[in-house]
């Protein structure tokens, strides 16, 4: 689906009415990229929340306004080609999806390795944003692909299991194909035959449909999105945990000839933008899940004791994460660490201790 829209901030028009004669506001041109559809939540919530808010705050003191291109759908990349887009300039700002690049963007596995510990969308984005801003290794990757990084997007309240089958319990994964994205295939290696398929969002639908998966680690709201009800029927609620799978970058060329007013401006709404979409993950995620059942799904609680198994038959996928980071001098345990931490002031305590032991 391919979406395409230009505006100019209407505020500057008024802006421009108050200044004085010899002065106008000098616009700037912004071209926007994502390979997802404009229904996906974080793309409408950039057209509906971002832009207005840029547009707002730069009409306050009219000496820019800007002039948006929103490229979305696979008009200009697809949505594995979002990093690789901004970097070569086909698009100034982009919201990269971070869990298809585990190579060049390793620091941002964080949450994906730290499953079962919180299931709130705004505490994941948060930390994980503090961390990047704390950490400079973790805005430095983005510089290595010619970005500017500008914050985390978490757009999942948390991961649930949906399924072709009646599923009940952690039994009833074994021997099963499970679509993933990323790093949650790994969640499956302690399961007995399960095998993990990796694919997009986008996928999902036509993997169930075909018989490509038997299930597939996705949220209720994109559940709901992309119908998943049609193909998976049931819900396993296993709570695996938010995750930041999505960060606003901006090609650093781009970056360097904007006027810092601008600058920041970009910068405050990002964050802005960060709470704002965890917000409404949050808000639609009991509706989303009550959607999914009027379509015909059917939801079913996995038990503490399910849980706890599944956490603790996992590899230590943490601590491997951080030993990786160290070696190439990351200060991975550093991240990891202040991060748990962050979380438990939040009030979240993982079934598991990613730091290194169980908890019961």
């Amino acid at each position: 689906m391919k979406h395409w829209t230009k505006r100019l901030a209407l505020g500057a028009a008024l802006a421009t009415l108050t200044a004085i004669p010899s002065y106008s506001a000098e616009t700037i041109k912004a071209v926007v990229i994502d390979g997802y559809p404009a229904r996906a939540l974080w793309v409408k919530e950039f057209t509906e929340f971002f832009i207005p808010e840029v547009d707002r705050r730069l009409a306050a003191n009219g000496n820019y306004v800007m002039e948006w291109q929103e490229s979305y759908g696979g008009s200009i990349v697809k949505p594995k080609g979002v990093l690789e887009g901004v970097k070569l300039g086909l698009g100034d700002i982009g919201i990269v999806t971070t869990i298809f690049h585990s190579s060049k963007l390793p620091s941002q596995a964080i949450s994906a390795v730290t499953p079962f510990v919180a299931a709130d969308a705004r505490a994941v984005a948060k930390a994980v944003d503090e961390i990047a801003k704390e950490y400079p290794a973790m805005q430095a990757e983005f510089e290595k692909q010619n970005q500017v990084y500008l914050a985390t997007g978490v757009v999942l309240d948390t991961y649930q299991v949906f399924s072709k089958a009646p599923i009940n319990s952690l039994s009833d994964l074994e021997g099963g194909k499970v679509a993933g994205a990323g790093m949650n295939l790994r969640y499956l290696e302690g399961i007995e035959g399960a095998a993990g398929v990796r694919g997009g969002l986008t996928d999902f639908y036509n993997m169930l449909q075909t018989g490509l998966v038997d299930h597939a680690m996705l949220w209720p709201e994109a559940a709901k999105t992309f119908k998943i009800a049609e193909v998976a029927p049931y819900m396993l609620k296993a709570d695996l945990g938010a995750v930041n799978s999505k960060t606003i970058t901006v090609n650093k060329d781009y970056w360097d000839g904007l006027p810092d007013e601008v600058k920041s401006v970009l910068q405050e709404v990002a964050v802005d933008y960060r709470d704002h979409v965890a917000g409404i993950a949050m808000d639609r995620a009991a509706a989303s899940r009550d959607a999914y059942v009027e379509a015909g799904g059917t939801v079913v609680d996995m038990s503490l004791e399910d849980r706890a198994a599944w956490a603790t038959s996992m590899p230590d996928i943490a601590s491997e994460w951080a030993a990786g980071l160290d070696e190439s001098g990351m200060q991975g345990s550093e991240m990891l660490n202040a991060y748990l931490g962050k979380l438990k002031d939040a009030g979240f305590t993982g079934v598991r201790d990613w730091s290194g032991s169980m908890t019961n």
